[in-house]
């Protein structure tokens, strides 16, 4: 029995979402462990110190040395928590960058902002343009600079869109304040923070349309900041990918040539 899926946790999507289900019920059951104990161990006390059995106080206190006893057994417990199971599975997933890094991931830039999300991809040519704040304006929200060749290919979407069953590699920034990019049907999540990209990496393991939300306080809409995600079959996703990209390299191809005749007939 999972006390996690009896508390209502979304069912898992993800590779590694076994191992974070696995320790989130090794807590649960620990601390229903606790509860029972501690419970039982207040209703002996009431029933053991009432005032009617007991009239005169003691002043001498415990002399048995089972509660200390008690409290080093459930540091031993958390030590073993802590040490045999959140180490190994961070380490684990610290240790496994580079070897997703081989897998030739899909990656995405994952930008938050005052409320919502943006996601940035690298198109067929499978590298980022330069992007720069300077360059933010109502047409380009996230500051692409489309002088870099690798940029004029590259697109933006307000739908997380990935293949099933391939690795993702997210790189996760804000435009503004403190974000936190949470994606619970895949068991992760990661600050978004001003100046820096941070990455996260994940594997669908089935297809599904769900939310991403924002699970760090950034301002009066924060309940209101989620976004959208759909893990879609390989061949589907490819589809999407390619016409996306072609059609964003045609504009911006397009948009080249004019500014190149304007400038050309300026300085004719």
């Amino acid at each position: 029995m999972s006390p996690s899926k009896l508390l209502g946790i979304p069912e898992n999507y993800s590779a590694h979402g076994g191992d974070v289900d696995h320790i989130i019920d090794v807590v649960h059951w620990f601390m229903i462990a606790l509860f029972v104990g501690w419970t039982l161990f207040f209703l002996y006390c009431v029933v053991r110190f009432w005032h009617r059995n007991h009239p005169k106080a003691s002043y001498h206190g415990v002399k048995s040395h089972l509660s200390s006893h008690v409290e080093v057994g459930v540091i031993i417990i958390e030590a073993v928590l802590l040490l045999g199971f959140a180490f190994p599975l961070w380490k684990q997933r610290v240790d496994e960058w580079d070897a997703v890094q081989k897998l030739d991931p899909n990656r995405v830039r994952v930008v938050g902002w005052q409320f919502g999300w943006t996601y940035h991809y690298p198109g067929l040519d499978n590298k980022f343009g330069r992007h720069d704040p300077y360059l933010i304006s109502s047409t380009n929200d996230l500051g692409i600079d489309y002088t870099d060749p690798n940029a004029l290919d590259d697109f933006t979407s307000p739908i997380l869109r990935l293949p099933v069953s391939e690795p993702a590699v997210l790189n996760i920034g804000s435009k503004d304040v403190i974000h936190n990019f949470s994606i619970v049907p895949m068991r992760i999540q990661q600050d978004a923070i001003p100046g820096k990209e941070i990455p996260m990496w994940f594997t669908p393991i089935k297809t599904i349309e769900t939310y991403v939300v924002c699970g760090q306080l950034c301002g009066d809409g924060h309940a209101n900041m989620i976004g959208s995600m759909e893990v879609v079959p390989g061949e589907q996703y490819q589809t999407w990918f390619q016409s996306q990209s072609e059609a964003a390299l045609k504009l911006n191809q397009d948009k080249i040539k004019k500014a190149e005749g304007v400038a050309s007939a300026a300085v004719n």
